[in-house]
């Protein structure tokens, strides 16, 4: 059972003062802050130009909202936890100090330069930035020959060429659909969500629940990546409206067999285990509205906000709550105000779908509602967590 609990509830040994600055020691630091100061800030931004209290363009499109949570938000979250990921996978040392900050400021320029007439500048910072990564990333796992994960290199690749194909149909040198760019960018976080899901999830719930069989079948685990990697295909070719439908529902079935066997009921009194379990189901529910928008039966947009706020803000704050507890040295059990977060994050993702689908006519409402709750949950994250992401390790290790 949680407890409230505080941040700062034990000090640092002698000799490693707790106020000692470190947003520069590992990856996680600052792009997890940066991340969620933004997620914060953006949603309202972008709610008050949709309600026309802005003026009707802050960049290049209307799909300023998507580009942003998809390659600035979900993107920093990604990049922070693969530096900090590979390098307990690989022993080798990943960017900290002046080139972890060189990679921030890279983000930080694609940021302010969507809000600028310089589209050709934010189209060379917003690639730049996986592509950095990647390179940056397989430098450890080639020194190591880590070829578990060598895929995530590729996959940062790929986000880079999305973004990129983004910008240059918005800048008109690419007759490519700007929807085909954010539906491909997702299919590979989902995928990404998918892979590390399956490799935490079960262990942190056999971890954290004593007793709990959390298991995996070789058969279920191959069909829900499987059917996830021919999403992907489909969406790129793109597909026939039947076959995304019979995809979708197929990977719907696999992914919650795979929840099943993870025993989700068993979790209810431990948050940083429960997050990440809610947050899975949400891909099931995203794979069931996206083949349910295929025929024609409910809006797209209800189906891709299962998958961002849902799965991938469940997801991302869980981890990046989990993460930075371990990393910094402090007890792994969520106190009031990250369960509170939670349950925002979550509350955000039910008002945006299910609200909209219920009430059609209160769709700026729901809108609103959903984006009060968002952007709460991660003014909470950011308020709660600039001490611990800024300061050094309570147990005085290196991180």
């Amino acid at each position: 059972m949680s407890k409230p609990s505080t941040i700062d509830e034990r000090q640092a040994p002698s000799g490693v003062p707790a106020a000692k600055f470190a947003l520069w020691a590992l990856g996680f630091r600052p792009f997890y802050l940066l991340a969620s100061i933004f997620a914060a800030l953006s949603i309202p931004l972008w709610i008050a130009q949709y309600a026309g209290y802005l003026p009707a363009a802050l960049a290049h499109s209307p799909a300023w909202h998507g580009h942003e949570m998809l390659f600035g938000y979900t993107l920093a979250v990604i990049v922070g936890f693969l530096f900090t990921a590979s390098r307990n996978w690989t022993g080798q040392p990943t960017p900290s100090g002046a080139a972890l900050l060189a990679f921030a400021l890279l983000w930080v320029a694609g940021r302010v330069l969507m809000l600028t007439p310089y589209a050709m500048a934010a189209a060379i910072a917003n690639a730049a930035l996986p592509v950095a990564a990647a390179i940056a990333l397989a430098i450890p796992l080639w020194k190591s020959r880590n070829q578990r994960n060598y895929f995530f290199v590729p996959l940062l690749m790929l986000l880079g060429a999305a973004v990129l194909a983004m910008h240059l149909s918005w800048l008109g040198l690419l007759a490519w659909p700007e929807r085909a760019s954010l539906l491909v960018g997702l299919d590979m976080v989902l995928f990404i969500i998918a892979v590390m899901g399956g490799r935490v999830i079960p262990m942190f719930t056999n971890n954290g629940i004593p007793g709990t069989l959390a298991t995996r079948h070789p058969l279920i685990e191959k069909l829900a990546l499987g059917s996830v990697l021919l999403l992907l295909v489909a969406d790129v070719l793109p597909a026939p409206a039947a076959l995304i439908t019979i995809i979708a529902l197929t990977a719907a079935l696999a992914h919650a067999a795979r929840l099943y066997l993870w025993q989700p009921w068993r979790t209810l009194r431990t948050p940083l285990v429960w997050v990440l379990h809610a947050a899975y189901a949400w891909i099931v529910v995203y794979l069931v509205l996206r083949a349910s928008a295929a025929l024609g039966l409910v809006a797209e947009a209800l189906a891709l906000h299962a998958l961002t706020i849902g799965a991938i803000g469940g997801m991302t704050l869980g981890m990046m709550t989990r993460t930075a507890r371990g990393h910094t040295g402090r007890p792994l059990v969520a106190d009031r105000y990250e369960i509170a977060a939670f349950v925002l994050v979550l509350c955000a993702a039910l008002i945006r779908v299910f609200g909209g689908m219920i009430f059609p006519d209160a769709y700026l409402g729901t809108l609103i509602g959903s984006g009060i709750c968002w952007s709460l949950a991660f003014t909470l994250y950011a308020i709660r967590y600039w001490p611990v992401l800024s300061r050094a390790r309570l147990d005085g290790k290196p991180g």
